[in-house]
């Protein structure tokens, strides 16, 4: 009478046996599948990234190793130095010059580039040209552009009849013009994003707000930029992490000069590690410069995220 619930009781064991085997293969097949990446980021972001912290806390030799331990010295020794606060200072407000003025830049011609007109995607293919040019190709461009004899950038205040200046070489002016050439190099991308977004809202919306009898403007503030919302915080969020590691531009028209005015944070970090050869220095500073960013990417997903519509 007790066998067959022996045997169902058997069954139930090999069963439940079974799917414990089918759930441990499924598990180490999936950390198979993860490995690749696993091995890539901790050769190429989690290990170098805890190599900096380590470095950052000793004084280093020209070669950087390690000699004695600092402890938080070269933090308060870059806190209390001049020189590294205008780098914070110019960081800053190279961020505050291009981010905004280069996502509405952006925007603006993504607008335009989303009308159904005819020769629009000529304009379209104009408009996103520049993802297609290198930092250093670019750079060298503007320097022919900014160039105090031949450039047009001068010509043009001619035209007007204004004074020409030193674009490059003029500490006042210097941060602003290379935040122009950034401006220009990264609206290919922000403009191609931003215009896949916009062509990603219902049509539909439209039709109904014509139909209604609702303006433009209203459409763009109501339907638009909401819908359109996520596509903008992802925006904003990659170019501000972008305007804060900026280098290649710097490197090719100012080095950091004139009188340090463009000298930013990753210039500062590169100058220290491969000129001065200070590299716990150098390491401290790229930990400073990982807090920074971290802290303004949380305070804007924070503040930021609450006006974001994800339907």
């Amino acid at each position: 009478m007790n066998i067959p619930n022996v045997e169902k009781q058997s069954m139930k064991l090999q069963t439940k046996g079974h799917k414990r085997h089918r759930r441990r293969f499924s598990f180490l097949e999936g950390w198979l599948y993860l490995l690749p990446s696993l091995f890539l980021f901790t050769a190429f972001l989690f290990y170098p990234m805890v190599r900096t912290v380590y470095l950052s806390l000793f004084y280093t030799d020209t070669q950087g190793k390690p000699m004695a331990f600092a402890g938080m010295e070269n933090f308060t020794a870059l806190l209390s130095s001049s020189s590294f606060l205008l780098s914070v200072k110019s960081t800053f407000l190279f961020v505050l010059y291009t981010v905004p003025v280069g996502v509405l830049l952006a925007l603006g011609l993504a607008l335009l580039a989303n009308q159904k007109l005819a020769g629009i995607g000529f304009f379209r293919t104009i408009f996103s040209s520049t993802m297609g040019m290198s930092v250093a190709a670019s750079s060298v461009i503007w320097m022919f552009i900014y160039n105090p004899s031949i450039g047009f950038a001068n010509r043009l205040l001619t035209w007007f009849g204004l004074p020409e200046m030193q674009f490059l070489l003029d500490p006042s002016t210097a941060l602003i013009a290379v935040a122009v050439a950034t401006i220009w190099m990264n609206t290919g991308f922000t403009f191609l994003i931003l215009l896949g977004g916009l062509q990603n809202i219902d049509s539909q919306l439209y039709e109904s707000a014509k139909i209604a009898g609702v303006s433009t403007i209203y459409s763009l503030r109501k339907i638009t930029l909401p819908m359109l919302s996520p596509t903008l915080f992802f925006v904003i969020t990659v170019s501000m992490i972008n305007s804060f590691q900026t280098f290649g531009q710097i490197d090719i028209l100012t080095k950091g000069g004139p009188i340090d005015s463009t000298n930013v944070i990753v210039y500062s970090i590169y100058k220290d590690a491969f000129i001065n050869y200070n590299i716990g220095s150098a390491s401290a500073q790229a930990v400073i410069l990982f807090l920074c960013v971290f802290l303004v990417t949380i305070i804007q997903f924070k503040l930021g995220e609450r006006k974001v519509h994800y339907q």
